[in-house]
């Protein structure tokens, strides 16, 4: 089995792409979702993008959203 000094360098050899596709699989592999929270989430996602398409929410530009962090 390879040390954690070994994996870093194999991982140093992946593209950004295959990092972040790693990455993604380890945080899945670790932390299990909680299906209730998850169906929870679903729930409010179909919600806000159903109140978007009637038009009773706007969206809202990434630029202003990230202003509000940049102060």
């Amino acid at each position: 089995m390879p040390t954690a000094k070994e994996l870093v360098q194999e991982i140093e050899k992946l593209s950004p792409v295959e990092r972040v596709r790693l990455i993604d699989q380890v945080v899945r592999d670790t932390i299990k979702p909680d299906v209730e929270i998850e169906n929870i989430w679903v729930k409010e996602a179909e919600a806000r993008w159903e109140a978007f398409e009637r038009g009773t929410i706007a969206a809202v530009p990434y630029e202003s959203v990230m202003a509000k962090y940049h102060k």
